[in-house]
């Protein structure tokens, strides 16, 4: 059995130190109650870019644009600086395992352009995994840069084989069924937050990959926007009230909800999950197993991470 832990929350929005803070203590409270995994919802870590669709952000060279990434830029996440350790070193010392989103801003990629990278730290305090958005959507591709095919990978906990994806990678069908076929039985699926995209597809996940399905999403508020942010008022002229409205929820192997979608609040849920229900569920069907074809249809992953160079020294 595994106890699964969802945190829907806001982020302290584009501000590292402080949302870093505020996920450390929701994973402290997951640990108190037992957690062995604790989810959160995609690019919590600083914050969802949600400025581009009301500022004009597809004017090129355009100095707004410029200071907002410049500033979104500086509160990423550079593993290769530190910047997850406290995370780190707290799951090590409470023994729990976390996914988190963060817009990550790799030294192996120039440290300068940001990436929608999903990380796995196991309960030892490893980061085992980033996996960086392969497809940024709309106005995503404004601000992110798409990722590759190194992060398709699945992990044990608690009985369970763990894998995710970002937001609308989850609608993709290769990268889904790369999981499968590496033996996904935990599917984590993290959003940037809307009831919209969790409602219909949560549960059509768990049913096609005969899965526990999890979708964790963010929440964000026209309140949530700091003082201190450049062109704080022009973004919020250009935000609706609420961008992001959560909507974590959870779905069973045979498509069933255990946790129907949380909607316009902050939530800490829980669930325990039973890797028996997957052997329940695919005794009819198993999308790579006694279900498929390999004869007939393959896929075929790179799993490289790409670079511009190629050293050697």
């Amino acid at each position: 059995m595994l106890k699964l832990a969802i945190a829907q929350i806001a982020p302290i929005w584009l501000d590292r130190a402080k949302t870093l803070a505020k996920i450390i203590d929701y994973v402290e409270r997951a640990a108190m109650e037992g957690a062995g995994l604790a989810v959160f919802g995609e690019t919590i870590l600083p914050g969802y870019p949600f400025w581009p669709d009301g500022t004009g952000g597809a004017r090129f060279n355009d100095p707004v644009q410029k200071d907002l990434f410049a500033h979104y830029a500086t509160e990423a996440v550079c593993l290769e600086e530190g910047h997850l350790n406290p995370l780190c070193s707290r799951c090590r010392e409470l023994g729990i395992a976390v996914v988190v989103g963060t817009v990550e801003r790799p030294l192996d990629r120039s440290g300068t352009s940001v990436y929608c990278s999903l990380i796995y730290i196991d309960q030892s305090g490893e980061i085992k995994n980033v996996h960086r958005k392969l497809q940024p959507t709309y106005e995503e591709r404004l601000v992110w840069s798409p990722g590759d095919g190194h992060g398709l990978r699945v992990f044990p906990i608690g009985g369970f084989q763990l894998g995710g994806l970002n937001c609308w990678e989850n609608w993709m069908p290769l990268p889904r069924a790369a999981l499968y076929g590496m033996g996904e039985t935990l599917h984590v699926a993290i959003w940037p937050g809307n009831a919209r995209n969790t409602e219909v597809l949560t549960r059509f996940l768990a049913r096609e990959g005969r899965s526990y399905c999890v979708s964790v999403s963010g929440l964000m508020r026209k309140a949530d926007v700091p003082d201190y942010l450049p062109h704080r008022e022009l973004i919020l002229k250009g935000m609706p009230d609420m961008p992001a409205n959560g909507g974590s929820c959870l779905a069973a192997p045979d498509g069933s909800w255990i946790i129907e979608p949380v909607v316009g609040e902050e939530a800490l849920l829980y669930a325990e999950l039973d890797p028996r229900e997957v052997l329940r569920e695919r005794q009819n069907f198993d999308p790579s197993g006694h279900y498929s074809r390999p004869d007939v249809t393959r896929l075929e992953v790179n799993r490289q991470r790409q670079s511009t160079i190629k050293v050697k020294d």
